[in-house]
């Protein structure tokens, strides 16, 4: 018995001498020092959650293009089979609570640094103080007169009142242009030359509800659409492609803070989805289907209209909105994803070429092309899906393509986001 036991405690030691060997770390790097190829990780957690009202569409092979007759013989989308990568993308567009999360973290960090509201952390870094920044007394007359730079100049202001003046709240948008830098010409160019950096004003356009349409009364929209609470979850509208591609970049931004400073893997940037991707979405796996519900019919059996949009010759509230809708009312798809067909129109990533499907790849098709502001502005078109409140029943297709200008707002055109994740993610 005695021996036995004393086998054992041999074994037990010799184990604990064996995994000593193999799990003695270099100083400071993390490797095993073992002489063995074992490879190296990231210091950091891999695992994060969930993406907030968001749902994931799994990779798939659809056919792009067309479900029915081109009645407008246009031929600039023929249908063709391609594949596309899983992605998670918002369930809803996004609303004016979600957009406004943006317009004030912009508005609070220019008033930070306006007002001092700084500190240093440990290796020296300076960053604006969030713990002051979030408290600033907007209603304050004190504080207000601080702000020149940001608020309205007195001969703007009625009955001598003091506001943040919209036209100076923008943000910094900067990134790298990957496309570029990855083109063989420019192989070898120093990694500024793909560096882009410049101000995006944030503020939607308000102004669109009367400019869209000539002797029609839609003054109340343009004052309470964006500012009344009783639109909170209405889609955000008056916003441009470039405003919501400084939107994904704000967004992007905001999670990698936060994700560093709980020391997760920073994994994926949000953006605008492609427009294959974004018909892939709509379909929600219906290869053929003209619609996200289905074939062929805009109403059920029934008799309801199952989407927001023009009915008939212009029997705006049949479908239960005048205007807009919450973005998350009628039915999702199969996918889980609200309104992709009317509402509002949504901006994608691609640029508008009559040509496109002609030529791009069949895997994750994509064809993109970032205009300047000096460009014509056949290069500023970029392709607009899903239909809105205001279109009729053909442009609700999941087919149908559209353009409009990069620097135009419009008051049926909104957004969603999409970002590229595993597919499990904790709850």
């Amino acid at each position: 018995m005695k021996s036995q036991i004393l086998s054992l405690i041999l074994l037990f030691s010799l184990v604990l001498v064996f995994e000593g060997c193999f799990t003695k770390k270099g100083k400071g790097s993390g490797v095993p020092d073992n002489g063995q190829l074992v490879g190296v990780s990231p210091n950091a957690r891999t695992s994060m959650n969930k993406p907030i009202g968001m749902v994931y569409v799994p990779p798939g092979t659809f056919h792009m293009g067309p479900s029915d007759e081109d009645i407008n013989y246009n031929f600039t989308a023929r249908n063709k089979q391609v594949s596309i990568n899983g992605f998670w993308m918002d369930a809803t567009e996004i609303t004016n609570n979600e957009y406004r999360q943006f317009v004030w973290w912009t508005r609070d960090s220019l008033a930070a640094i306006e007002l001092g509201f700084f500190k240093t952390s440990q290796n020296g870094d300076t960053a604006v103080d969030w713990a002051k920044a979030k408290n600033i007394k907007w209603n304050d007359k004190g504080t207000m007169e601080k702000l020149n730079k940001l608020v309205l100049a007195p001969d703007n202001r009625i009955y001598n009142k003091i506001e943040i003046d919209p036209e100076k709240i923008s943000y910094s948008v900067q990134g790298f242009d990957l496309k570029e830098a990855a083109k063989r010409e420019n192989a070898g160019k120093p990694r500024i030359t793909f560096i882009y950096r410049y101000s995006q004003k944030v503020y939607p356009d308000t102004l669109v509800w009367m400019r869209d349409f000539s002797y029609s009364y839609n003054e109340p929209m343009t004052k309470r659409y964006f500012a009344h609470p009783s639109f909170g979850n209405y889609p955000v509208v008056g916003v441009t492609w470039k405003q919501a591609v400084a939107f994904c970049s704000w967004r992007s931004r905001y999670l990698t803070d936060f994700l560093e400073r709980k020391k997760y893997a920073v994994e994926s940037d949000f953006r605008l989805p492609t427009e294959a991707e974004w018909e892939y979405a709509a379909r929600g796996g219906r290869t053929q289907s003209m619609y996200p519900w289905g074939n062929y019919y805009l109403r059920n059996k029934k008799g309801c209209l199952l989407a927001n949009f023009k009915p008939g010759r212009g029997n705006y509230p049949e479908d239960g909105g005048f205007y807009t809708v919450r973005a998350d009312s009628y039915w999702p798809n199969d996918f889980g994803l609200y309104n992709m067909a009317g509402n509002v129109s949504e901006w994608t990533s691609s640029y508008y070429y009559e040509g496109a499907y002609n030529f791009q790849h069949d895997m994750n098709p994509d064809v993109r092309y970032n205009a300047k502001d000096t460009d014509p502005p056949l290069m500023k078109r970029k392709v607009v899906r899903g239909g809105s409140w205001k279109d009729v029943g053909y442009f609700l297709q999941t087919s149908t393509r559209a353009y409009e200008y990069q620097d135009t707002a419009k008051s049926y055109i909104g957004f969603r986001c999409v970002i590229d994740l595993p597919a499990q993610l904790r709850k």
